[in-house]
């Protein structure tokens, strides 16, 4: 009769314990952030996308429901198309209107069909801003259809212009700068330049979202 504690000897093959694998096996199961230390990078995406969450539910009246998600990833995705736009020979997606309309106008039909379904009385009074007198009620009405129709195309539009402004403002400055005497002044003023179009790059994916949430919220 063996001893009872022999299951709990080592088991060896080919001179190789095997059981102590196991030890290994369990470290696989650590989640990876036991075992990193977050970078300065990741620790400032997390802290910008705090923000921006803590900020989007404010203006939808903390009343997010998962929809700040929605718009931090648009906000993502519209800052690094900017930002890397300011690399040589990259091309720059939103500096076209038919890109930029493909983000704003599936959004502002979603939430038109959306509002137009469950909150007609509501989308209705919008039209109609309140305390206006009655015999500009019908023009406010066109005012108002024609505001919300052109909203998806201002926000192609505004992205747009201010990407094709910065990078032809930084184009001819490069390309007057060949026989230039005052060589290092126009470097500087590049420099300077440069770091304004990635504050633009920035603001510009900011007031996107922004916007887009503020046309949510007029919804509900």
């Amino acid at each position: 009769m063996t001893n009872l504690f022999s299951i709990f000897d080592p088991s060896s093959f080919f001179n190789i314990s095997l059981n102590w694998i196991s030890t290994l096996m369990s470290m696989i199961l650590i989640p990876m952030m036991f075992w990193m230390i977050p970078s300065r990078s990741e620790i400032l995406w997390k802290k910008m996308i705090n923000l921006l969450h803590k900020e989007m539910k404010l203006l939808m009246n903390n009343k997010s429901n998962g929809l700040t998600l929605n718009f931090i990833s648009l906000f993502i995705l519209i800052f690094f198309s900017n930002f890397m736009g300011l690399f040589p020979y990259i091309f720059t997606p939103t500096s076209h209107i038919s890109m930029n309309l493909i983000l704003s106008m599936p959004l502002w039909l979603t939430l038109m069909f959306f509002g137009w379904t469950n909150y007609s009385n509501n989308m209705f009074s919008h039209l109609v801003p309140q305390g206006t007198p009655n015999i500009l009620m019908p023009f406010m009405v066109c005012i108002e259809s024609i505001s919300n129709l052109i909203r998806p195309m201002t926000l192609a539009i505004r992205l747009s212009a201010n990407m094709i402004a910065g990078h032809l403002l930084l184009s001819l400055l490069g390309n007057s700068g060949k026989f230039n005497l005052f060589l290092s002044i126009l470097i500087i003023t590049q420099i300077m330049l440069l770091m304004l179009e990635f504050a633009v790059s920035l603001i510009q994916a900011y007031v996107f979202s922004i916007l887009s949430i503020l046309y949510t919220s007029e919804i509900n």
